[in-house]
C-alpha cells in the first residue's frame, strides 16, 4: 500500500468528496428512519410523551455505536491509548450534536422528514456570518443574499403564517438544532486538533452523546412505570432493527466517514457536498416511508414533491451553493 505521504493530493481530494458524498446519503436515510422509528414507538407505548420519544430514538443509537467503537478499539482502552485532546474535541463536539439532535429529532415529529433535511442546512449560512462577526468585518454581498434566499426558503418550507407571524413548532426546533450543528463542524476543523485520529474522536464523540442521551431517557422517564415504558419499544423485533440500521449505517458509518475524511478538503468544499443531505433525504422520503409503514405496520405515507417542497428547498440549496462556490474573502483577519 502506498503511504499517505506519497498519494497525490487529488486522489486524496477525490476521494474525500466521494465518501462525504456517501456520508450525506446514510444522514439522508436517517429521516425516514427516524419518523419511522417515532411513529413505532408511539404504537407500542402510546402513553410515550414526545420527548421521552425522542430520548429513546438517539440513546440506543449512540450508545450502540460507543460499544461498537469501543470493542473495535478495546486494545487503545486498555492501553489508555485516547489523547486529551482526542477526548476535549470529541466531547465538545458531542455536547453540540447531542443537543443539535434532541431538538432536530423532537421537530420531525411536528414537520416532513424531507422539511426538516432542508431546514438542518441553516448551518451553511450561519457559519460565514460567524467567521465574518469573528473577523470584525461585515459579511460580504453573497452572505447577504444568501440569507435572503434562506429566509425565502424558511418562510415557504415552513409554511410561515405572515398575519400572525408564526412557524410551527417542528421549523422552529430545527433552525434551532442547524446552530448545534454549526458548532458541531466549526470544533471540528479547529488546527490544534489536527492530528487527533478520526476514530478516536468518533469513539469520545459517542460516548458523551450515549451519556448524555441515557441520563436525561432515565430522567424524564415515567416514574410508576419505568420499567415498563424503557422496556415497550424492545418488544418490538421491527424497532430492533431500525434502531441498528440506524446505528450501524447513519451513525457509526457517517459520523465515521465525516471525521474521517473532512479534514482532507476545505471547508468550502465540505460544505458544498453537505447540501447534497437534503436532496437525498427528500428522494428517500418520496418512497421508503411506504415500504417501512408496511414493515412497522404504522401510517406513515410516502412524501410529495409539493410546490412548497421544491421551491423552498430549492432556495435554501441554491444559497447554499452559492455561498460555498463564492465564499467570503479571508480580508479583514484571520479566520
Amino acid at each position: 500500500m502506498m503511504p499517505a505521504s506519497a498519494v497525490p493530493h487529488s486522489t486524496n481530494r477525490s476521494q474525500a468528496i466521494a465518501m462525504l458524498v456517501l456520508a450525506t446519503a446514510f444522514w439522508g436515510l436517517s429521516f425516514p428512519l427516524i419518523k419511522t422509528l417515532m411513529l413505532l414507538h408511539a404504537r407500542v407505548d402510546s402513553a410515550a410523551g414526545p420527548w421521552f420519544v425522542t430520548a429513546y430514538v438517539l440513546a440506543p443509537r449512540f450508545a450502540i455505536g460507543a460499544a461498537l467503537l469501543a470493542a473495535w478499539q478495546w486494545r487503545a482502552l486498555l492501553a489508555g491509548d485516547i489523547r486529551s485532546g482526542e477526548w476535549i474535541q470529541g466531547g465538545v463536539i458531542g455536547l453540540f450534536s447531542t443537543a443539535g439532535m434532541l431538538f432536530q429529532c423532537d421537530g420531525m415529529q411536528y414537520t416532513a422528514a424531507s422539511t426538516s433535511a432542508f431546514l438542518t442546512q441553516f448551518y451553511a449560512i450561519l457559519i460565514p456570518i460567524y467567521v465574518a462577526w469573528r473577523a470584525r468585518r461585515g459579511p460580504e454581498a453573497v452572505v447577504w443574499i444568501s440569507c435572503a434566499l434562506v429566509l425565502a426558503g424558511v418562510a415557504v418550507l415552513g409554511r410561515f403564517d405572515w398575519k400572525e407571524l408564526h412557524m410551527g413548532r417542528g421549523e422552529i426546533e430545527t433552525l434551532v438544532a442547524s446552530t448545534f450543528f454549526m458548532g458541531q463542524i466549526l470544533w471540528l476543523e479547529r488546527p490544534e486538533f489536527a492530528s487527533n485520529r478520526p476514530a478516536r474522536l468518533s469513539l469520545a464523540m459517542f460516548a458523551t452523546q450515549a451519556v448524555i442521551y441515557s441520563a436525561l431517557l432515565l430522567g424524564i422517564a415515567p416514574t410508576g412505570e419505568m420499567a415498563t415504558a424503557l422496556a415497550a419499544p424492545w418488544s418490538s423485533g421491527t424497532w430492533i432493527a431500525l434502531t441498528l440500521a440506524l446505528t450501524l449505517v447513519c451513525t457509526v458509518g457517517a459520523y465515521g466517514l465525516m471525521n474521517a475524511w473532512q479534514p482532507m478538503i476545505s471547508a468550502t468544499e465540505a460544505g458544498l457536498v453537505y447540501c447534497a443531505e437534503p436532496v437525498f433525504g427528500s428522494v428517500l422520503a418520496l418512497f421508503l416511508p411506504a415500504l417501512f409503514s408496511v414493515w412497522a405496520s404504522v401510517h406513515y405515507p410516502n412524501e410529495t414533491a409539493t410546490w412548497t417542497l421544491l421551491a423552498g428547498g430549492g432556495l435554501i440549496t441554491t444559497a447554499n451553493v452559492l455561498i460555498q462556490l463564492k465564499p467570503p474573502s479571508r480580508r479583514g483577519g484571520p479566520e
